[in-house]
C-alpha cells in the first residue's frame, strides 16, 4: 500500500530542523473527483501548489522533509482530527464555537477557496473516518516520530511548517516599510517557538530580498500550535509564501518568477537549517 506522504531523508542528518508541507498534496482520488461540483483547477485553489518544490532543498541541507500526498480538499492535515463538520458529515456532533468548521474548513473540508462547495450532499461518518485513517493519522504519526527523533538526537527539534497564501489574503496584512509582505511567519504569538527563532528566520528571509511580517493575518495553524512546545524541546514556526510571487493563481501553474523565488529559497532553507543547529547557543543568549 502506498504511503499517504513522501518522506525524504538526507544522506546524513546534520540539522535539528524538520520541514513539512501538509497542503501541497495533489493526488486527488478518482472517486472523490467524480462526485465533485468543481473542475480540477478550481479544486486546486486550496492547495499549496509547488510549496514542496520550493522547499525541496531541505534534505540537501541535512534536514528531513515530510510532504503530504493527498490534497487539502480531501483531508486538511492542519486541523484537529475532531473538527468534523455536521453540515458535511452525517452524524457528526455539533461543535462548540468553531469558526473554521462553521466556514466549511474542518478536517474534512466542505469548501475550497472563496467558499466554493466541493460536492453536493453529505458523506457518511464512515467515509470521514476512512479519510482520517488513510491520510491524516499516518502523516501525523510520522511527523511526531521524526520530531521526537530529532529532539533525541540533538536535544531540541525545530519544525518549519511550509505553506502558501493567496495574494488576496494579504489585503489584511500589515504594511512593512509601506509594502505588503511576501512572507508571513507565524509562531502563535510567541507560544510555539523561542523568540530567537522567529527573529533569526525573519532576518534570513530579509537577506534574500523578501518582505517579512509576523503573525498577521496568519499566526500559525493546528500543526504549529500542536507541535510547538518549546519547554519540551520542540519549536514550530509556520512559513507562508505569497503565491503570486511564483505562480499564476488562476491557472495553478508556475510563472516566470518561479525560478528566481526557488533559487532564493534554496539559500533560505540552507540558512534555516544552520540556524536550527545553533539553537541551544542562541536560546541561552
Amino acid at each position: 500500500m502506498e504511503l499517504p506522504y513522501h518522506l525524504t531523508m538526507p544522506g546524513r542528518i546534520t540539522s535539528r530542523a524538520v520541514f513539512s508541507s501538509p497542503h501541497s498534496g495533489s493526488d486527488y482520488p478518482s472517486g472523490f473527483m467524480a462526485r465533485a461540483l468543481l473542475d480540477p483547477i478550481t479544486m486546486r485553489s486550496s492547495e499549496d501548489a509547488f510549496v514542496d518544490q520550493l522547499f525541496s532543498h531541505a534534505p540537501k541541507a541535512g534536514a528531513p522533509m515530510l510532504v503530504a500526498r493527498f490534497p487539502r480538499a480531501y483531508v486538511d492535515l492542519n486541523r484537529n482530527a475532531d473538527e468534523l463538520d455536521p453540515a458535511l458529515i452525517s452524524g457528526a456532533p455539533r461543535p462548540g464555537t468553531n469558526p473554521r468548521v462553521a466556514a466549511g474548513l474542518g478536517v474534512i473540508p466542505r469548501v475550497v477557496g472563496e467558499g466554493r462547495t466541493i460536492q453536493s450532499g453529505k458523506i457518511s461518518m464512515e467515509e470521514a473516518r476512512l479519510r482520517l485513517r488513510q491520510a491524516y493519522t499516518p502523516f501525523h504519526q510520522m511527523l511526531k516520530q521524526i520530531l521526537a527523533q530529532q529532539r533525541d538526537r540533538f536535544g531540541t527539534a525545530i519544525l518549519f511548517d511550509c505553506h502558501s497564501m493567496p495574494h488576496d489574503a494579504l489585503s489584511s496584512a500589515p504594511l512593512v516599510q509601506g509594502r505588503r509582505p511576501d512572507i508571513i511567519l507565524g509562531d502563535r504569538f510567541g507560544a510555539a517557538c523561542g523568540h530567537w527563532l522567529i527573529d533569526a528566520a525573519m532576518a534570513i528571509f530579509a537577506v534574500e530580498g523578501f518582505i517579512v511580517a509576523r503573525n498577521a493575518p496568519f499566526a500559525g495553524g493546528f500543526i504549529t500550535q500542536h507541535y510547538g512546545r518549546p519547554v519540551r524541546g520542540i519549536h514550530a514556526l509556520q512559513i507562508e509564501v505569497d503565491r503570486s510571487l511564483y505562480m499564476d493563481e488562476r491557472t495553478v501553474s508556475p510563472h516566470s518568477g518561479f525560478r528566481d523565488v526557488a533559487s532564493r529559497l534554496v539559500r533560505v532553507v540552507g540558512a534555516l537549517a544552520q540556524i536550527a543547529d545553533q539553537a541551544p547557543a542562541l536560546a541561552a543568549e
